[in-house]
């Protein structure tokens, strides 16, 4: 039989949805970094669904474009930093439009499921399952659209000081987002469903509670460990800071000159350590070979290169002797921060801003790996580490450690670089690595395959960070069922979406 009529209509009215959907995207903010309160996660997500529940889908893109412009606004607001408010706004209404458009799915999901199939065990199980995978759908389709996307803000990411982030290394970041909008949507519909009156109801959310709190990390195995030295130079490596020639280099010099003497095995320098390509200066290649010989060990050192008339973001192993070979471009340039896409279109809206990006960085192939006395270590270059394939391609490869060098100089005082270490824990634990994450101007840290804190240096501050790292081998489940769960939770969800749509037709 067909579902009720008053299940078809809005729970809320669009008066009243609109301003939910803001507070859905106040708190769902408040869940990242600076404030990191987690938990918040929860609730945000509730309200956002509750706006959805019912609607038509204009009335949905309403509600979905107040949270995703707000939810971005409020969570990027750092790209204003510098450029101003036009990159920042546009950044802001592109992926909440984006959003807007996805969350409409979910919409029909609530129309169409309970129509096609209304017995209950549907409406309370299999609903919050379609639900919550086109919410999976969401977040890949925003972060990998348009220019190779944006998945900056996966509601997974979001989890770095919960308990619930070693869920990642069993089904990696998408099914942690995918269970924790599963519990919220399980719940709803428990409430809906007057479910406390029958006490056999709450086992399923009760289970994915304690599934979500209490997972332990996957284990991988303890392979030694290797002494690694970070240094954090606080030099001018922004883009619009003022700076002489070798300032750069210079002041990652100055820092690392306390570690002379130590006993280290790699040194690793930041995104940006080198003032420009050390293959075409013969200066900068004596002063990287000097850094090498008197720390007595390779030198990771990061800067924009040249080959073929193309340009790369490149990390390059140098020793005592020169450069290894060894290096890998970055996979990922930051659109309009790293070079313009359809250049000509973009230049006629905005000359002056898009005048400023004179060069364009290729996309990297090499394998994001490099190998340090025998070890393999797994690299990605700033807003790399938001990007799975990075990740998860060094791994495959045998990395026994993660190094992440980023520059944050184009972001001071803001919540950016507290949020892109967020990820970078929410790695080790997923992968079951331990993390280096350097910057040029902080804050850095050494992170534990557990995502707990060696050692740290706050933003602002030149200083070098010098432990025994702990090298781990294996694949954690998140690494090899993680694409595959993305896939399955995508394309399940658009063609349940499409099954009940038919049923609920022929119905």
């Amino acid at each position: 039989m067909p579902e009720p009529r008053a299940r078809q209509r809005p729970l809320l009215p669009l008066a009243l949805a609109l301003p939910v959907a803001a507070a859905a995207a106040l708190l769902m903010d408040l869940s990242y970094p600076d404030v990191a309160a987690w938990v918040l996660a929860f609730p945000a997500t509730a309200l956002l669904l509750l706006a959805l529940i019912g609607r038509r889908a204009g009335g949905a893109f309403l509600v979905g474009a107040v949270y995703g412009v707000l939810f971005f606004g409020l969570l990027v607001s750092w790209t204003s930093r510098y450029l101003g408010p036009i990159p920042w706004a546009a950044l802001s209404v592109l992926e909440g439009l984006l959003t807007a458009v996805a969350l409409i799915l979910i919409t029909l999901a609530y129309r169409w499921v309970p129509r096609a199939l209304p017995q209950r065990w549907a409406r309370l199980i299999l609903l919050p399952v379609v639900v919550s995978a086109l919410w999976v759908g969401r977040e890949l389709f925003v972060g990998s659209w348009p220019y190779g996307g944006f998945p900056w803000a996966r509601l997974g990411m979001s989890q770095a000081e919960s308990p619930l982030a070693s869920v990642t290394s069993w089904v990696g970041v998408s099914g942690l987002s995918f269970l924790m909008v599963f519990f919220v949507a399980l719940v709803i519909e428990l409430v809906r469903d007057r479910g406390w009156r029958r006490p056999w109801a709450l086992v399923a959310p009760a289970l994915v509670a304690v599934a979500l709190l209490f997972t332990p990390l996957f284990p991988t195995t303890a392979s030694g460990s290797m002494r690694i030295a970070a240094v954090q130079g606080n030099g001018p490596s922004g883009y619009f800071d003022q700076r002489e020639r070798y300032s750069v280099i210079q002041a990652q010099t100055d820092a690392t000159e306390p570690l002379y003497g130590e006993d280290v095995d790699l040194l690793v320098w930041p995104e940006g350590s080198v003032d420009s390509d050390p293959f075409l200066s013969e200066s900068l290649a004596r002063r990287l070979s000097l850094v090498s010989t008197r720390i007595d060990a390779p030198l990771l050192a990061n800067a924009a290169t040249e080959r073929g008339g193309l340009f790369y973001n490149t990390s390059m192993l140098w020793t005592s002797e020169g450069p290894t070979g060894q290096i890998h471009d970055k996979r990922h340039p930051v659109p309009f921060g790293e070079y313009v896409p359809d250049r000509p279109f973009f230049n006629a809206l905005a000359p002056d801003l898009i005048g400023l990006l004179q060069r364009d960085y290729t996309p990297g192939s090499n394998d994001p790996i490099v190998e340090v006395g025998g070890v393999p270590v797994g690299l990605a270059i700033c807003f790399d580490v938001i990007y799975d394939d990075v990740i998860t391609a060094g791994v495959r490869e045998g990395a026994q450690v993660l190094v992440l060098q980023t520059n944050n100089a184009d972001f001071r005082g803001t919540d950016e670089n507290l949020q892109q270490l967020a990820f970078a824990r929410m790695r080790a634990m997923e992968t079951g690595r331990s993390v280096v994450n350097i910057s040029t101007v902080g804050t850095s840290q050494i992170i534990r395959p557990d995502g707990s804190t060696v050692s740290s240096l706050d933003a602002g501050k030149a200083g070098a960070l010098l432990e025994d790292v702990e090298l781990r081998s294996g694949l954690t489940a998140g690494v090899v069922l993680g694409p595959w769960i993305q896939q399955i939770l995508m394309w399940g969800g658009v063609g349940a979406l499409a099954f009940g749509w038919l049923r609920a037709r022929r119905r």
